[in-house]
């Protein structure tokens, strides 16, 4: 418990620290988000917050997680990622090179560290299936997924953090609940970490002028260690046993996910690239639909813990994997299918409410 207490205190200090050196700094190296057609806020704003969630979990991990081969690759991997997100951040690289870095991370993960999804478990009631070698494809491609699907919600104050920490946190509940309490120092290093950046982005304490935002720098940063513990907790290539089925971890990451994937569904539709900037996605509907954007996170957040909790309880509870998965499907097509026609329930919504004034 000492250790456990210590690891947390080591985090949450090494970050707030980070926030104090670099806020300063940030405007002398261009790592600020300065506001535009697409951006409203209030002056340039530091994006630090990924910068110094990293450097929490770097420093405490590094001290008190044990170390080896699977924690070095991901630190490495982890630092390639932030660096390449700070570089977006300051010099707005295009889609290419982003999806390269990805890649080589990507690549890291699978092929250096061993980290993959080779079991989907039986999801059409034909047996478990494996997948083999394809599933280190499958994983890369995965990887790059989720570390966009992140990338792509941080849109309003405290939405990627909070999507973070909801994942993160589910994942440590199910790994409790498999008996693998080990497992879970890193995954509460990370959220603890998370703590004193959304103190910066949220809270109503914190001074004006100090606001700070996470940047592609975390955004990927986060989506990569979703997506990394993940595939941890779902394999037994590491752990003698999995802690949860490879299904329970698409409710784990549902919004993000879904949110990405019926986006890009929708830009292909119209001919645009899947890659183009919109406003779209669902934080963008609800605060569209008139609720501000403290509003907007709190329902966003709301229905993630939602969903992540139906993961939980079918995971706890040995839920079929195949109704888990059409369920996740049902939910995703109507999630699409909503998001495809907001608009018009958004004109509705205004035309009623103003009849009714």
């Amino acid at each position: 418990m000492f250790l456990l207490l210590a690891a947390l205190f080591v985090a949450f200090f090494s970050s707030i620290f980070t926030i104090k050196i670099l806020l300063p700094l940030a405007p002398h190296i261009g790592l600020i988000d300065v506001p535009n057609e697409r951006k409203k806020h209030d002056g340039a704003v530091p994006l630090i917050g990924g910068i110094s969630i990293f450097t929490g979990v770097l420093i405490a991990s590094s001290l008190f997680v044990e170390q080896g081969q699977l924690l070095n690759l991901y630190l490495i991997s982890s630092a390639f990622l932030v660096f390449i997100g700070a570089m977006d951040d300051i010099y707005d690289l295009s889609v290419a090179p982003r999806i390269i870095f990805q890649g080589i991370v990507a690549t890291i993960m699978v092929f250096g560290a061993g980290v993959y999804i080779s079991q989907f478990g039986n999801l059409f009631l034909i047996g478990d299936i494996d997948m083999g070698a394809y599933g280190m494809i499958f994983t890369m491609l995965a990887c790059i997924a989720a570390i966009n699907a992140f990338n792509m919600i941080d849109g309003i104050d405290g939405l990627a953090g909070s999507m973070s920490i909801i994942s993160i946190s589910s994942i440590v509940i199910l790994t409790l609940l498999a008996d693998n309490g080990a497992d879970i120092l890193l995954p509460l290093i990370l959220v603890v970490a998370t703590i004193p950046y959304l103190f910066y982005n949220v809270s109503n304490r914190n001074p004006r002028g100090k606001k700070i935002f996470m940047g592609d720098a975390g955004s990927m940063f986060m989506g990569l260690t979703v997506m990394w513990l993940l595939v941890l907790g779902s394999q037994n290539q590491v752990a003698q046993v999995a802690s949860f089925r490879p299904v329970t971890a698409l409710w784990i990451i549902a919004v993000p996910l879904m949110d990405m994937f019926a986006i890009m569904i929708r830009r292909m539709r119209k001919g645009d690239s899947p890659f183009k900037a919109d406003n779209g996605h669902l934080h963008h509907i609800c605060m569209r639909a008139g609720l501000s954007s403290r509003q907007s996170l709190r329902a966003i957040s709301g229905f993630s813990i939602l969903l992540a909790c139906v993961g939980i309880l079918g995971e706890y509870f040995a839920v079929s994997e195949w109704i888990m998965l059409a369920l996740f499907s049902i939910l995703f097509i109507f999630y699409s299918y909503a998001l495809q026609h907001a608009w018009k329930f958004i004109r509705i919504i205004k035309i009623k409410r103003d009849v009714n004034r």
